[in-house]
């Protein structure tokens, strides 16, 4: 399903800047949220208590930050692993993105909630798709700027543009708030995520992408940059509103 699209006025605000092969190019900032919940198996219990160790002991997670595990490491010992690709892949098949999954990037994904941040400068060339493989803790993934909050729990699954703001936080909070993740508490997720070519036909046109918005800026940058009124977008981590960086 989809959340119906802001006003035009913020639409157009945003332009993500992005490289397609050697050349930088402008498109705008899909307001569309595909999500879903897909029937995936837990994984084991021992595949957990590594999770739970190397987020704790590897990766040294605080509130707030993201950070990837061992995928490979983990595909020896996930023997559903399988069977939660081929989920996602049906799922995205049914939404007309034929066999966009195949040929994607995949990483797998670990946070302690997670702060207000846009991926719109390093990954402007994708929309992430994301399967979250944790139960319910309590948290949701939210995008501020549409209003939009989703549950989190096993199954999960969701596509959006990563030059749309968002974060984890508590369910029952209003912005992320560091105190909602202190050591001791389970709030760990884990989760699948998937880069999408935006330049993708089908990708593109599910997420009503369009091209070429803002080629004076595009030909001015050195690199992939989100921008909001013409000006670099920062977002405020705890509230998740825009604000022009310095």
């Amino acid at each position: 399903m989809s959340a119906p699209p802001p006003p035009p006025h913020m639409q157009d605000e945003l332009a993500c800047h992005f490289w397609s092969s050697d050349t930088l190019r402008s498109r705008s900032v899909s307001n569309v949220i595909l999500s879903g919940v897909v029937p995936v198996p837990a994984p084991p219990a021992l595949l957990l208590a590594d999770w739970e160790r190397d987020i704790a002991q590897q990766l040294q997670l605080e509130a707030g930050d993201v950070e990837p595990l061992p995928l490979a490491r983990a595909r020896v010992r996930w023997p559903d692993h399988k069977h939660c690709v081929q989920a996602v892949a049906d799922w995205t098949r049914g939404l007309g993105l034929q066999e966009v999954l195949a040929g994607s990037d995949v990483a797998l994904m670990a946070c302690r909630g997670a702060k207000y941040h846009h991926d719109g400068a390093q990954y402007g060339g994708a929309a992430f798709c994301n399967l979250f493989l944790s139960e319910d803790k309590g948290l949701d993934l939210h995008f501020p700027a549409l209003n939009r909050r989703l549950p989190l729990t096993r199954g999960t699954v969701v596509i959006f543009d990563t030059g749309q703001p968002h974060a984890v936080i508590k369910r029952s909070g209003s912005g992320f708030d560091a105190a909602d993740f202190l050591p001791g508490t389970d709030c760990s997720q884990v989760f699948l995520s998937w880069e999408l070519p935006i330049d993708d036909t089908f990708v593109a046109h599910s997420l009503g992408i369009r091209f070429d918005v803002d080629p004076a800026t595009a030909a001015r940058l050195i690199d992939g940059q989100l921008c909001r009124k013409a000006l670099p977008a920062a977002v405020c981590a705890s509230s998740g509103r825009w604000a022009e960086a310095d």
